[in-house]
Order: C-alpha cells, then sequence, then structure tokens
C-alpha cells in the first residue's frame, strides 16, 4: 500500500530518511498547495497562544466559521475566571463584505464589555477582514478609549502566512499588555514562564516546582494568566520559554526591550523536565536554591523510575511515530519513548528549524524519517513503511492512526490529562502502554494485510 503513496516533487526537500539523505531539511516556506497539510493558519497560532488569559475577552471578527473551532478549544484550565472558555464573533456576512464590518464590530465589543466586565480584549482579524480594508485599529482606539481598558487587535489573517506567523502576532500584542505594573513586589528569584498553557492543569504542577525550589513565577504566558499577571511580567529576571515556536519573538522584544534573559526549556521526559529545573537553578548561582532543587530532583526521579520500569516491559522494542506543532515538544518525545524502550521512526513538526531538524537528526537513529510540514498522506505512508506501533499527535493526527490501526496517543492542545513534569511523564506512559498493548489493533485491516505480506 505504501508504494501507492506518492510524495508530491514540492514536498520532497521537507523529507529526509537519516542515514540516506545527506543534507539539511528545507523548512519554514508556505505549504505546498494541494499537500493538504497539517499545518494550521495564522489565526489559529494567534488563539492558542492567547486564549488561555481567562480575565480577557477574546472576539473573532470574521464569519461564524472561524469561531467554529474555538469554544473550550483547549484544555487550558483557570484558577479563577472562566471567559476564555467562551467564543464570541461579530459573523460577518455578505452585508458586511459589501459594506464593511467596523460598525458590526463596535458593536458587539461594545455589548460583550458590557455585559461580561473583562480586564482586555482580544480582537482577531480572520481572513476576511484583510480582503475587505475594515480599520480594526482604529475601532479598537475608539472602544478603548470610551471603555477604560486594553482592547488590542490581533493581525491574523489566515493568509498572511503560517501557524508561525500566528505565534508572532500574538506576541506583539502580549508586548502592549506589559509594564503596567511597577508597585507589586517582586522577589529576586522571579522568572516566567513563556509558551506553558496549563493543559490540563501543567502550569500548577511547574510553579508547584518552582516554588519548593525558591522561585516565584511573576507570570506564565498564558496558562492561568489574568491581564494584571502580564503587566508586571517585565520584572521579572529571567524568562524561561517552554514553546520556542510560539514564544521566543517575545522573550527576544522583552531582551531588548527590558533587559530580561531568555533561556530555552522544555517540561516534557525525565531529562528534560530535569533540565529545565536545573538550568534555572543555575541561573541564579544560589546554593539554597540548588540543593532544594537537587532534592528535588532526585526525590521525583527516584519514584518515578520504578513505576516506569512495569510499562517498559510491555513496550521494549516497539516503534514510534511523532507528529506535533513544535519542534522542542518532539525532542523531549523521543528522550522520553527510549525510557519506555521504544524507538522513534518518524518525527516530524509543523514549525521546526533548520536547527531544530539538525538536532533531531543526532538524537535519533539510522532510517529514522524527518518530516516538516506533513500532510495525511505522507504520514500514513511513513508509519507504513516503518512499522510504527503508536502514532503522537493532535486531534488532526488521531484518525491517520486509527485507519492505519496502531494506537494513539493525544499531545496536543485540547487534552485533559497532564503529560508535563514528573507526574506527566508517568501518565504520558500509562496512557502509550494502554493504547500500544490493546488487542484491537490485530484485528485491524492495515495489520492483517502487513502480516499477509510478511
Amino acid at each position: 500500500m505504501s508504494g501507492t503513496i506518492e510524495i508530491l516533487d514540492e514536498r520532497k526537500p521537507q523529507i529526509l530518511e537519516k542515514g540516506k539523505d545527506n543534507r539539511e531539511i528545507v523548512c519554514g516556506k508556505a505549504s505546498a498547495a494541494g499537500s493538504v497539510s497539517q499545518r494550521a493558519c495564522v489565526f489559529c497560532g494567534s488563539r492558542v497562544v492567547l486564549y488561555p488569559i481567562s480575565d480577557a475577552l477574546h472576539l473573532i471578527h470574521g464569519p461564524i466559521g472561524c469561531a467554529a473551532y474555538t469554544w473550550d478549544i483547549r484544555g487550558s484550565t483557570s484558577s479563577g475566571p472562566e471567559l476564555h472558555r467562551l467564543s464570541f464573533s461579530t459573523d460577518i456576512r455578505e452585508r458586511e463584505v459589501i459594506y464593511g464590518g467596523e460598525k458590526k464590530l463596535y458593536a458587539a465589543l461594545n455589548e460583550l464589555i458590557n455585559r461580561y466586565q473583562p480586564k482586555a480584549a482580544f480582537v482577531y482579524c480572520t481572513c476576511i477582514i484583510g480582503l475587505i480594508g475594515d480599520d480594526v485599529d482604529a475601532v479598537c482606539a475608539r472602544v478603548q478609549r470610551e471603555k477604560g481598558i486594553p482592547v488590542i487587535p490581533v493581525h491574523s489573517e489566515g493568509f498572511k502566512g503560517t501557524k508561525k506567523d500566528g505565534y508572532r502576532a500574538a506576541c506583539e500584542s502580549l508586548f502592549k499588555l506589559l509594564a503596567k505594573d511597577e508597585e507589586t513586589p517582586v522577589s529576586p528569584f522571579t522568572i516566567n514562564i513563556l509558551g506553558e498553557f496549563n493543559l490540563a492543569g501543567e502550569t500548577w504542577m511547574i510553579k508547584d516546582y518552582y516554588r519548593r525550589m525558591g522561585i516565584d513565577v511573576a507570570t506564565c504566558f498564558t496558562g492561568d494568566a489574568r491581564v494584571a499577571d502580564v503587566g508586571r511580567a517585565h520584572r521579572a529576571k529571567l524568562n524561561v520559554v517552554q514553546c520556542s515556536g510560539s514564544m521566543t519573538y517575545l522573550a527576544k522584544m522583552m531582551r531588548e526591550r527590558y533587559e530580561i534573559p531568555f533561556l530555552r526549556a522544555s517540561y516534557f521526559g525525565i531529562e528534560d523536565m530535569s533540565k529545565a529545573l536545573y538550568d534555572v537553578a543555575g541561573f541564579f548561582k544560589n546554593d539554597e536554591i540548588t540543593q532544594r532543587t537537587r532534592e528535588l530532583v532526585q526525590s521525583e526521579v527516584s519514584r518515578l523510575l520504578p513505576q516506569l520500569a512495569e510499562y517498559r516491559r510491555d513496550l521494549e522494542g516497539r516503534t514510534a511515530a511523532i507528529y506535533v506543532g513544535g519542534s522542542f515538544k518532539a525532542f523531549s518525545l523521543v528522550k522520553a519513548l527510549r525510557h519506555l524502550g521504544m524507538e522513534t521512526v518518524v518525527v516530524g513538526s509543523q514549525t521546526g528549524a533548520a536547527e531544530d531538524y539538525e538536532y533531531l537528526k543526532e538524537i535519533t537513529n539510522e532510517g529514522t524519517i524527518l518530516c516538516d510540514d506533513a500532510n495525511p498522506l505522507e504520514l500514513s505512508r511513513f508509519i507504513l513503511e516503518k512499522g510504527a506501533d503508536l502514532l503522537i499527535g493532535g486531534v488532526k493526527e488521531r484518525p491517520i492512526a486509527y485507519k492505519m490501526g496502531i494506537g494513539f496517543c493525544d499531545h496536543n492542545h485540547e487534552r485533559k490529562i497532564a503529560l508535563a513534569g514528573f507526574e506527566g511523564m508517568l501518565n504520558f506512559a500509562k496512557e502509550v502502554h494502554s493504547t500500544v498493548t490493546s488487542p484491537v489493533w490485530k484485528f485491524s485491516p492495515a495489520r492483517m494485510k502487513s502480516k499477509k505480506k510478511t
């Protein structure tokens, strides 16, 4: 079957097999026309970053279809307000396309702000708004003057680029909320977490690790965030960038304007979670923090490893395919699977950079397929060729796994089970084990066909 799935000529430079193709992978380009890429649009990139701000209003200025995939779409939980769970749209129709939608936007903002009393409002511009030319900036500025809260346009017209451009639009919007609070006390051991979205409460777990180390978190961009938290983030001593694809741009802007250094981290898997804590401790060069960090990691790892060993016995020698949004997450998943005795045979991302794929080549085995901005047919072909037992991805990849007759692990933003931190590593092992060892897969048509060929 895999031999009948052709790779488009335009896509071939974005795919390579380690040990066979001696070249750099091409990445960071627009999706090939007709490839039905798994990559999302600019608007999607902006809203996945900004939506977890739970006391802000999120209004989509565009056709109602753009709002269909936003109501409670993320697993981002809140310890207080839950306004972010709602989805609002100006519902642009033919009349507004012809005559403009500025009046409708103004009326919608007034109605929603009066009803919900948000601390700020974000207005997401979608494709049609860029085409008809609404002056969204002017409408937002007017409402901001009248209502006395920040009303921020997010220029996320989908045709302008890729999901990564949406991340940048979100970062530019967040930057406008900084430096509003100069009074709240901030300790000399204060950090910001960038690119952590509190999926299934993961932000709370990570904050607790830092608290045990003696580190304060000023704000998290944007898991369980409040507008006021963002306003004092400029006074932190360090930015820790968890999702490099979405938040490195904001970290660089804060470094330039407020002289806050940043480091990259990942909270997935034993190695990277431990390194994230040790790197922060190393930055502050405080003996007490260093000692607390060492004790924390030793305690968590010694408790975790015996439990992982039980799952490893059943998973040893199994293989996995990974396709996720950010490449940094892919690094951690390759390492986490190794702890379970599993080999990664296919790995790719939507937003990886050239240096990210070079690192993936270093940490994977000969024969591993690396792919940038893949599509369903390509992923299906690679899964069949490599005989993967598991696919790790998001909501768009789930049907691919089930059609191929293999296990699936949801590692995307709508999940409800925490996979970050030491506790998350155990949850990850449980989920991988339960799906890979399920007896149902031996009855799948794809598996039965491959057995007949052998």
